[in-house]
């Protein structure tokens, strides 16, 4: 998800399309993304098939990779969520950023 500087959603787009088990994301086709809208910050998500939302080690690690790029560029990551059956996981509010 994509914000403007008021954190007004301005688009959205699937990055990547993972299998039943792990999906690759790399900060480079991500944040090629957010530069070409010309976005303030940004908001990633994903789902566990599964339907448990609970953070892989993958996922945290992945998230601070995309905190890092997104510092030095310029472009805040605000939050990564993880969507499973009916609930989900903020990787902010569970201080993994």
């Amino acid at each position: 998800m994509f914000l403007n500087t008021k954190n007004c959603l301005i688009a959205k787009e699937i990055i990547s399309i993972g299998s039943l088990s792990p999906a690759i994301v790399h900060p480079r086709e991500l944040f090629r993304s957010v530069i070409k809208r010309a976005s303030a910050s940004v908001i990633c998500a994903h789902n566990h098939p599964s339907g448990d939302p609970t953070p892989s080690t993958e996922d945290i690690v992945l998230t601070k990779r995309l905190v890092e790029v997104g510092d030095l560029i310029g472009i805040p990551l605000l939050d990564h969520m993880i969507i499973g059956d009916g609930s989900y996981v903020s990787l902010k509010e569970r201080g993994y950023m």
